[in-house]
């Protein structure tokens, strides 16, 4: 699978396909798109793996003479799709976004290795290990940045020596220093309720209630130093009524958040979203 940004012109499409026709290259599913605001283009094209002469790091080596000639820079690249990809969760103590991950990479739904589970606190180890998954817990200590700051170098530590594609932030309840937002650039995804930023603080959904919103909902995005605030990859919502509880409305947002982050870190895994600035194109 390649994607591919670019500043737009003329013939683009045709390098491209061309360039993957001369090796043999068989195309079955291909998506552009042109954004007039910032005048770029974007691709994600799916090839065959044996209908080339050769690997897929041939192919990326290639590739990058193609993409240089284009003025891509560093935005395109090459996935082998025939490697299950690895991901770490990070969570705290709020299970319903694990609990619903797991649940669906057990019964194949999510194809992705979950190669651990990383926690502030150990509230949901009994069920990672129950699914055969690592869990380290990572105690973050309040009111100690020095231990807070070790804490965080210890959590890099241990999701960096899986290598991930993906670091899922499955509500867990720190805030990424802006040394770590760099260094997963692109891979971390966050998810959020969708209150920001009306009802920002403690007890939003208490807020919301008393404002009687009939719309709740979910935001999963990539992580910045910009809290809250980097490239969106998916969202949804849930009506609510005037006869929901408090309660109802924290288990109606509860259940968006499950689904708008699964369906969100899918297409990051499926290579499906492209970042461009602060923006996402998302085929």
């Amino acid at each position: 699978m390649l994607t591919f940004g670019c500043p737009d012109r003329t013939g683009i499409i045709a390098r491209i396909s061309g360039f993957l026709a001369e090796h043999g290259g068989m195309i079955v599913e291909a998506a552009y798109h042109t954004d007039p605001d910032s005048g770029w283009f974007f691709t994600r094209q799916v090839v065959l793996a044996d209908s080339l002469p050769f690997d897929v790091a041939e192919l990326r080596e290639r590739f990058g003479v193609v993409a240089r000639t284009l003025s891509a820079e560093s935005n395109w690249q090459v996935f082998d799709t025939g490697q299950r990809p690895r991901a770490v969760v990070l969570v705290s103590k709020a299970g319903h976004c694990l609990y619903d991950l797991l649940g669906r990479v057990a019964s194949g739904e999510l194809d992705v290795d979950i190669a651990a589970v990383v926690g502030n606190h150990t509230s949901l180890a009994d069920i990672t290990r129950a699914h055969g998954i690592p869990f380290h817990h990572v105690p973050f200590p309040a009111g100690d940045p020095a231990g807070k700051a070790d804490a965080f170098a210890e959590v890099r530590k241990l999701v960096d020596a899986h290598d991930p594609q993906a670091i899922v932030l499955a509500r867990f309840m720190q805030v990424l220093p802006p040394g770590l937002c760099e260094a997963w650039a692109g891979r971390a995804l966050n998810i959020h309720h969708s209150f920001l930023p009306s009802f920002a603080g403690a007890k939003p959904y208490h807020q919301a209630h008393t404002r009687g919103v009939k719309l709740i909902g979910a935001t999963c995005h990539y992580v910045t130093a910009d809290l809250d605030a980097g490239p969106i990859v998916e969202q949804d919502v849930i009506r609510v009524g005037h006869g929901d509880s408090v309660d109802d409305l924290v288990r109606k947002g509860r259940d968006i958040e499950k689904v708008t982050l699964a369906r969100g870190l899918r297409w990051h895994l499926e290579g499906r979203v492209l970042v461009h600035g602060n923006r996402t194109v998302v085929f």
